[in-house]
């Protein structure tokens, strides 16, 4: 257990989110192997982040995309009446039912 303890340890140091972490006892008793495995792909997309470009585990770690938009660009949105973006012609969820109410 004191090597999984140094191991959560070092893995929060090299700047995993503690929220991705696992604790000792998932791993030693095999309580939460999913959030093992969380814990490994934090791991590899916090390692690509750092420039690490060996083999990978998990999807990459998002970058910033920052845009900018003109006074002129954003005058021109003000222009775009909201029905041109789509209706569902009046359309609403009254009368669907799934299974039973809820009782209290």
């Amino acid at each position: 257990m004191e090597n999984i303890a140094n191991f959560i340890a070092a893995v929060d140091k090299y700047g995993v989110p503690s929220c991705d972490l696992f604790q000792t006892v998932d791993l030693y008793e095999g309580r939460n192997i999913t959030q093992v495995l969380r814990s490994l792909e934090a791991l590899g997309r916090q390692a690509q982040k750092l420039g690490y470009d060996g083999p990978t585990i998990g999807a990459k770690m998002a970058t910033e995309n920052r845009r900018s938009f003109t006074d002129e660009q954003l005058k021109q949105s003000e222009a775009v009446i909201s029905l041109q973006y789509g209706s569902n012609k009046g359309a609403n969820q009254s009368g669907i039912v799934f299974g039973n109410s809820r009782h209290m």
